[in-house]
């Protein structure tokens, strides 16, 4: 077997979907019209976003797209982005039997976004879905799995408390790549248990204080409380996560052997068109120096950096420039 530093490559596995964004002025009360001031159609989901947001980067890693879409219209918009950005789709399954998830994302501009999402293959994937194996086989370093809480199938908790997403990080782990697991801010009756599950197979835990609250069963964690963010990721961490990586809107916590924190610098409210999708080029930036051996304050400067230009476009990945001017 060839050592960690010899292989290469980074597999997203997880939601694939197709966001339709719609921007509006101001949310409106029940039963009221507003009117749609532009609409844009791109990729979403966790795999989606950070395999595009990392190939984006331009940095010449061999990227390997890993998820179920239908064989729909949808579908083809997701393959065309792929093929656009030279990801190798060899595991991105299709499914007559399901339609591609996507989501109507409605933003507030400068505000915040509501999605209405539409599960349907993600809800579908499966283990046999997610060849780890043949994953490995091609000396891929890193596998990311997001997100846990929207992947109905792979979330199913077990009489023993396992999951299915649990086995797959196992054999990820197994296989000698390392794994880094995104949450998403759902609110599931199982969050919890379907997140301490895969804890003891995950390397990095990506997740925001929201997610914390959630996968620790605290009370709303506010963005700028370190003493409780802190608290949250040291019972992540305590449950068997190697490193705990939480960020806010203000701050971000890395949490391995010591804690380190970092703020993002400042950007002017009038450049900010949508958030969606910020929190993903966030995680790319940080996969990315995960993969070059980077330290954690170069990491979290580079996702910092990556998610502020996420910010500038409606879509999710639309605003992330290559590594160079990110770095």
């Amino acid at each position: 077997m060839i050592s960690l530093t010899q292989k290469n490559g980074i597999a997203c596995a997880g939601n694939w979907i197709i966001d339709i964004v719609h921007s509006i002025d101001t949310w409106p009360q029940k039963s009221d019209l507003v009117r749609i001031q532009h609409e844009a159609i791109g990729v979403g989901g966790g795999a989606a976003n950070v395999i595009l947001d990392l190939a984006a980067f331009q940095a010449d890693l061999p990227l390997y797209a890993v998820g179920l879409i239908g064989t729909d219209t949808h579908a083809e918009i997701c393959l065309a982005a792929c093929a656009a950005a030279k990801v190798d789709t060899r595991w991105l399954k299709q499914t007559p039997h399901h339609p591609t998830a996507h989501t109507q994302v409605m933003n507030v501009p400068g505000d915040s976004r509501t999605f209405f999402y539409h599960p349907g293959a993600n809800d579908a994937l499966n283990e046999a879905d997610i060849p780890i194996g043949s994953i490995a086989a091609q000396n891929t370093k890193i596998f990311y799995l997001g997100y846990p809480n929207l992947l109905a199938t792979l979330d199913k908790v077990e009489p023993s408390g396992e999951t299915p997403a649990a086995r797959i990080l196992a054999r990820a782990q197994s296989a000698g790549m390392i794994t880094c697991v995104d949450l998403v801010s759902s609110a599931t009756s199982d969050f919890a248990a379907t997140v301490k599950a895969t804890l003891p197979h995950t390397d990095y835990l990506f997740l925001n204080e929201i997610e914390a609250a959630r996968a620790t069963n605290r009370a709303d964690i506010a963005p700028d409380d370190r003493a409780r963010l802190l608290e949250a990721a040291t019972v992540l961490q305590a449950q068997g996560a190697k490193t705990v990586i939480l960020h806010t809107g203000t701050l971000a916590l890395w949490l391995d052997q010591t804690a380190f924190w970092s703020s993002p610098e400042p950007i002017n409210p009038a450049e900010i068109l949508s958030p969606v999708g910020a929190g993903d080029a966030f995680c790319a930036g940080i996969i990315y120096a995960i993969h070059e051996g980077w330290t954690a304050e170069q990491a979290l400067h580079l996702g910092h950096r990556a998610a502020a230009a996420a910010l500038k476009s409606v879509t999710a990945s639309g605003g992330i420039p290559p590594l160079a001017a990110l770095i």
